[in-house]
């Protein structure tokens, strides 16, 4: 039943949906002109629907029957999406004018997709899941092949959309043998149905459902498309893939393990505890002989994935706390990279993505090295910078949950990944200088670079802060 709780419930949704179809007319009746005042407009939309998350949660969990969760899970990782998508429409203007003009379609996409992702983490149901799940992708697929002249970027929106149909196919049977073999599409109703044993359907069900959210998330074995479409795909997109879908694939992979399948909680360990180290790996070893930093970024993502999944494979209050907290930090990570590599210019303005172009950058960008360094040390897990505490997070979960030997394959793994972020940083500051890059960033890079850089130098004053959010998002799912 529809009344004003449900619709509450679903503001920041209404808020997304009125301002990308609003800013959808503007766009076309005003022509590439109103590029610049469709970003601002975008992000402030992001802004408000934010600051509406808060009434959405107050008006109670549930709302259209339990289609929809409104609780702090959702509201936590809301908020990292909404930031994440205003980062990079903040990012993009200053890429898009090397070709001449902006793209006012570009920020309304992101809107669109931003619905999608709020809906995967609201899901109650596997219809909520399925509908805000392609949302996201549909708007993705367009994203990724967003300049058109550009044979890399077309590339990468047909392998994305693929590959994309096939995930979403096998998700989509997975969720069918659910519903065939429990009778019901919500996931309170899935779990009763599970309380009394798995049988072979529900099995084969939840392995179809888990390996459609592991190509989301770009987990192993489902990662292939993620190094070409991060490419591929114009870096402020490939910016924005690297952030926020990721923490909605996340964040719906733990509502789904946790609520719907919480009493087969000891086959899906398995499975993901199979993924986290093999993503751990691949992500660790595919990346030392990478030449193109953007590639490079594509399996540190999935590593960093492997990393995040060992708090859920935990699934305990703990480990799902130590998975968000994970993703908070490492989506301020990955922006901040991305801001550094967005300034990766030659002297007439072209982007580089060549890691051997990085050569000697110290000399010439004292402060763009400074911060890349900053960021690669933290995704290595250096302390004390804030990279060092998610990943203590989730290892410390997976002690006290006695997965000691997991947290001990990804302390090692984490060494192996250690060498081509600290090449990175040889790169930069001991190797022979290459040419040197424009002079100077764009304010808005720069600021949205300083502030992440801000906030890992010091993140362990956060700590506390971001501890307590997490918690209470994880007690809202048990």
């Amino acid at each position: 039943m529809i009344d004003s709780a449900s619709l509450l419930a679903v503001l920041p949704e209404l808020i997304l949906t009125a301002g990308g179809l609003v800013l959808m007319l503007v766009a076309a009746f005003g022509g590439d002109g109103t590029a610049r005042v469709v970003n601002w407009l975008a992000v402030l939309t992001l802004a408000i629907a934010g600051v509406s998350i808060s009434t959405s949660v107050a008006n109670g969990p549930d709302a259209f029957d339990g289609l929809v969760r409104a609780d702090a899970f959702s509201a936590f990782a809301k908020a990292l999406i909404y930031g994440a998508a205003a980062a990079a429409i903040l990012l993009a203007p200053r890429f898009f004018l090397t070709d001449g003009k902006e793209r006012p379609e570009y920020p309304v996409l992101i809107l669109f997709s931003s619905i999608g992702m709020g809906m995967m983490v609201s899901a109650g149901d596997l219809l909520t899941l399925y509908v805000g799940l392609e949302m996201q992708s549909l708007a993705a697929y367009v994203l990724a092949s967003f300049m058109r002249q550009d044979g890399r970027s077309s590339e990468a929106g047909l392998k994305y959309f693929v590959l994309g149909s096939l995930a979403s196919g096998i998700l989509l049977y997975g969720s069918a043998l659910l519903y065939g073999f429990t009778g019901t599409t919500a996931f309170d109703g899935i779990a009763v149905a599970m309380g009394d044993g798995v049988s072979n359907g529900e099995l084969f069900g939840m392995v179809f459902l888990l390996a459609g959210l592991a190509f989301k998330m770009s987990a192993v074995p489902f990662h292939m498309w993620t190094p070409d479409v991060y490419e591929g795909a114009p870096t402020p997109v490939t910016t924005f893939f690297g952030s926020a879908p990721k923490v909605a694939a996340m964040g719906l992979a733990v509502r789904v393990a946790i609520e719907a399948l919480g009493p087969a909680g000891l086959d899906w360990q398995q499975i993901v505890i199979f993924v986290a180290l093999a993503s751990i790996i691949l992500g660790a070893v595919a990346a030392i002989g990478q030449t193109n930093i953007k590639r490079l970024m594509a399996y540190s993502s999935i590593n960093n994935v492997g990393f995040a999944l060992i708090g859920l494979a935990c699934g305990t209050p703990a480990g799902v706390a130590a998975t968000m907290s994970y993703m908070a930090i490492y989506v301020v990570m990955t922006i901040g990279a991305f801001a550094c590599i967005l300034q990766m210019r030659d002297a007439e303005g072209r982007p580089v993505e060549s890691i051997a172009s990085l050569s000697g950058l110290s000399q010439s960008r004292k402060g763009l090295a400074a911060a890349f360094a900053i960021f690669m040390f933290s995704m290595a897990g250096i302390p004390p910078l804030f990279g060092f505490w998610a990943k203590f997070l989730v290892f410390d979960a997976a002690v006290a949950a006695n997965l000691t030997a997991l947290a001990a394959f990804g302390i090692a793994a984490s060494v192996i990944g250690a060498f081509y972020y600290l090449k990175i940083i040889k790169t930069i500051y001991f190797d022979e200088p290459a040419a040197a890059y424009e002079a100077k960033g764009g304010a808005v890079e720069n600021v949205i670079l300083t502030a992440c850089a801000v906030v890992i130098v010091f993140g362990y004053l956060l700590n506390p802060a971001l501890d307590a959010v997490s918690a209470a998002a994880a007690a809202a799912l048990f």
